[in-house]
């Protein structure tokens, strides 16, 4: 498996570094695509190749990001735009509540409590088993969820869930919901839940985003 892949899209390139393959593993397959592309220039539509760097699951250290900024820096035809991975870490979290008015809730929400909001919740605390966070926007959770997490409240089916809901109780969009079953989800922080077309409420990851909710991926950056 080649450890470094090009993808044409709708707007340009995605250059996927797979997640299972070694840093030294990925630079070696990059300088080979990378060359291979020089020599052919006819392969690629236009002479001016922007990349999106997808890293999928893996959060590059700056150390591994200046080595392949460096390596394609060398290939003067093509220029990193972004580099992103299918994992919201603090920092984005940060950046989202400052672009677009995120009410940020960092409080622990106990068993028969529960907690009204208006808007989109970045939520940084925990809720027990029996706790409820019921707000009419949507949820992006960095906490530990054990209770009940509700968005798009009363009836906004557009709405999502997004973060860590492997043990949460039960999840809520408009008037859809789902009881969490043990070894349902897959502990992972980058999962989000939204209803789809057929109006079932379903699960994705934050790599699907765009496809799930374009309108939030363009709202928040594209993270």
């Amino acid at each position: 498996m080649q450890a470094a892949v090009l993808r044409g899209t709708q707007n340009g390139y995605d250059l996927v570094l797979k997640q299972s393959a070694s840093l030294d593993q990925i630079l070696v397959d990059l300088k080979a695509l990378l060359e291979n592309l020089k020599v052919d220039p006819q392969a690629l539509a236009s002479s001016k190749v922007s990349l999106d760097v997808l890293t999928e699951d893996r959060i590059l250290t700056a150390d591994e990001r200046t080595r392949i900024e460096q390596l394609v820096a060398n290939y003067p035809r093509f220029e990193i735009h972004k580099i992103s991975a299918n994992v919201m870490t603090i920092d984005d979290a940060l950046q989202l509540k400052e672009r677009d008015n995120v009410h940020l809730l960092s409080k622990i929400i106990r068993n028969g409590q529960e907690v009204n909001m208006k808007g989109d919740i970045l939520f940084l605390g925990t809720i027990h088993e029996g706790g409820k966070l019921v707000t009419t926007g949507n949820i992006f959770s960095m906490g530990d969820v054990m209770g009940i997490l509700q968005a798009g409240y009363p009836d906004d089916e557009s709405k999502l869930i997004m973060g860590n809901l492997q043990s949460a109780q039960q999840v809520r969009i408009a008037e859809q919901f789902d009881i969490i079953e043990p070894d349902q989800l897959t502990d992972s922080g980058q999962t989000i839940a939204y209803v789809n077309d057929l109006h079932v409420l379903s699960y994705g990851k934050l790599g699907q985003l765009k496809k799930i909710n374009p309108k939030l991926y363009n709202q928040i950056g594209g993270i």
